[in-house]
């Protein structure tokens, strides 16, 4: 269950990212609501995962696939570049994730 969590909370992180981007520095109400309510059930989820897997692997997780998914979204949805390296660097960022679940030392 601890591995469900950590995957939904790095869902949650990339949908606060992107709020945040839409909130135009805290200056847009609603999308300053969305980041800051989905902030909120990201770090829950992520303390809930904690209870069971290791800090390093939990934390670096987490930020991964907030990483690769909000570099994603923003290529897929903001008209940021995508150029191959920029793809290289993210399929990077998901190779270290899937290695770190891979390698985590849990019984989750």
């Amino acid at each position: 269950m601890a591995w469900l969590y950590l995957f939904v909370a790095g869902l949650f992180e990339i949908v606060w990212a992107l709020g945040m981007k839409q909130s135009d520095g805290f200056t847009r109400l609603w999308p300053s609501v969305i980041t800051f309510v989905f902030m909120l059930l990201s770090f829950a989820l992520l303390a809930l995962a904690m209870k069971q897997l290791p800090l390093g692997t939990a934390y670096a997780v987490w930020t991964g696939i907030g990483a690769a998914g909000a570099a994603i979204a923003g290529m897929c949805f903001m008209g940021e570049p995508r150029d191959a390296l920029r793809i290289l660097c993210v399929a990077l960022i998901v190779g270290g994730v899937i290695g770190l679940k891979l390698l985590a030392k849990t019984n989750a």
